[in-house]
């Protein structure tokens, strides 16, 4: 049975880049891709207290390769509380990010790839809703509205009009008010040393 991965790498076999799953191997390049696409500023944002000594959602850490193999982009989605429905049940979603291009590479639509790629994933499995913390003007075309979150909020710092959501299922943030709490699993120490 052909996943969505497989048609996205057929789509994109001609092309200068290929999507996969993140691996073990990557964690590296992607690290250092980070630092370049987005420096040490990255540590201090309030996404980042959400994925601290966490693992990304199974199946949703995705990179793009170009033609020799190396990390060229990257995309991760996180196990998330978002706030709580109006009968005080905690409502499960994920928070993407970050998504980050090397700079090499920007204008190729390698974002929108990876973003088109982690939104169907996330929906092929099941989940109801994807947040993030953005510039709309970039995420709104993948869906991303800031109409959902308004009773939503980040554990730090954050801008209002930058915190966006999508919803896979239909009504799925109804009601939801309160803070964003990580949910997923956490790092064991010796997958931290391997990421180290």
């Amino acid at each position: 049975m052909a996943t969505v991965l497989d048609s996205v790498r057929a789509f994109f076999a001609q092309s200068a880049f290929t999507l996969d799953r993140e691996n073990a191997g990557d964690v590296v390049a992607r690290e250092r891709l980070l630092d370049r696409a987005m420096g040490e500023g990255r540590f201090r944002k309030s996404s980042e207290k959400l994925r601290r000594g966490r693992v990304p959602a199974d199946g949703l850490a995705l990179v793009a390769r170009d033609p020799s193999g190396h990390v060229i982009g990257t995309v991760r989605l996180w196990n998330v509380e978002a706030g709580v429905d109006v009968s005080g049940n905690a409502i499960a979603a994920l928070l993407l990010g970050p998504l980050a291009v090397d700079p090499a590479y920007e204008g190729k639509g390698i974002g929108g790839a990876l973003m088109r790629a982690a939104i169907t994933e996330a929906r092929n499995l099941g989940h109801g809703a994807v947040l993030l913390v953005g510039d709309p003007e970039y995420y709104e075309r993948f869906g991303f509205f800031a109409e959902r979150t308004q009773h939503l909020v980040m554990p730090g710092p954050f801008e209002r009009r930058r915190f966006l959501a999508l919803e896979l299922k239909g009504g799925w943030l109804d009601g939801a008010a309160g803070m964003l709490v990580a949910s997923g699993r956490r790092l064991q120490s010796a997958e931290f040393r391997k990421a180290a």
